[in-house]
């Protein structure tokens, strides 16, 4: 599976885009998504005319569950595939569009917080990778693509650097796969924490933000935690993944000082080619709803479109989880990931409980 992601990237940028072949997969990501909501409503209602005492979970749990159960007990055909590849591309309208949620305020207090902590556990996070790798004898390249996707935003930054840094495919297959695997446990491991700790939604949304690797894994992390830690979670990702260009133009420059891979000509421009957009867009609505340029029924439509587009985002993240296909690859690079999230988890919680020691989140 993770190899088919980078082929799909890479074949994406060489042939026209057909969006016919789309419709069925994105049509299957809108039955999984719609389905996980009716699910949730229909057993709200349910316990309460029984008069029980259920939880009340978010749609966004039950259309990952139904993704998952379809992926792993089914083959989902071919024809499926394409479309189901476009939930990275709902997740980014997502994120654009909940830029409407936040305003300048807003942005100017979590987002210069977030960026503080996230350079911090950058660095935490690629020193702690490296120390790994080498006691678990890793080469040194599929090294650097951990640490770069366990510090960054997962799948894609490991794909980002794969190229920059001539990484071999098999590499970067084992990487995205424990990653993967990695970001699908911390789904249900995290708001489990969460709740036992009686974490805040604050709190809780920028240890998700910072401590899950993938944007689409921490998004839905924090939205099952609650709609308030999902918005924070999203935030505290994407001044993370606004990252990804310095620290893959780093990794480019040491192997091409070592001669294993090109040298980098214009660095402004590899940092522009790295660079995720949609960070912008995210950045630009805000800044439009904080100086009033929509009105409050605008501003609201905005976010429900937001909603509705991470609803395709969360299906898409069960039906692209392949438990069987990750098992697959190789165990020490799972066991170094592994290993390297539980501590990064932890080192982002204590993070946050200092920043919010620091500045009362």
């Amino acid at each position: 599976m993770a190899t088919a992601i980078a082929v799909s990237r890479v074949e994406s940028e060489k042939t026209p885009l057909n969006v016919l072949t789309l419709i069925p997969g994105i049509l299957l990501l809108a039955v999984v998504g719609y389905a996980g909501k009716l699910l949730e409503k229909f057993l709200n209602t349910y316990a309460k005319v029984h008069h029980w005492t259920f939880p009340n979970i978010e749609y966004v749990l039950w259309a990952i569950l139904i993704g998952l159960l379809i992926s792993n007990l089914l083959t989902v055909p071919k024809i499926f595939q394409p479309g189901i590849a476009t939930y990275e591309f709902w997740l980014k309208v997502g994120i654009v569009l909940l830029g409407s949620r936040f305003v300048l305020a807003d942005m100017l207090k979590l987002g210069g917080i977030s960026l503080a902590l996230v350079i911090v556990e950058i660095l935490l996070s690629l020193l702690l990778m490296h120390a790994l790798g080498r006691a678990f004898h890793l080469t040194p390249k599929l090294t650097s693509l951990l640490a770069v996707g366990s510090s960054i935003c997962g799948v894609s930054a490991i794909i980002a650097a794969q190229g920059a840094i001539d990484a071999d495919e098999e590499d970067s297959t084992f990487a995205i796969s424990a990653i993967l695997a990695l970001g699908a446990l911390a789904l249900f491991t995290f708001p489990l924490i969460g709740h036992s700790l009686h974490l805040g939604d604050t709190t809780f949304g920028l240890w998700a933000g910072l401590g899950v690797d993938n944007t689409a894994e921490a998004t839905a992390t924090g939205a099952l935690y609650s709609d308030a830690a999902g918005k924070v979670a999203v935030l505290a990702k994407t001044a993370r993944n606004a990252m990804i260009g310095f620290v893959v133009l780093g990794y480019a420059i040491y192997w091409a000082k070592r001669g294993q891979a090109g040298a980098v000509g214009n660095k402004a421009a590899f940092l522009w080619k790295k660079f995720p957009k949609f960070v912008l867009g995210f950045l630009a609505i805000s800044l439009l709803v904080s100086f009033h340029t929509f009105t409050k029924d605008q501003v609201t439509s905005l976010g429900n479109l937001s909603r509705w587009a991470f609803l395709l985002t969360f299906a898409g993240v069960g039906l692209r989880t392949n438990i069987r296909q990750l098992s697959r690859q190789g165990l020490r690079p799972f066991v170094v990931g592994a290993l390297g999230e539980v501590l990064i988890a932890a080192l982002t919680f204590g993070l946050v409980l200092g920043a919010n020691r620091i500045w009362g989140l």
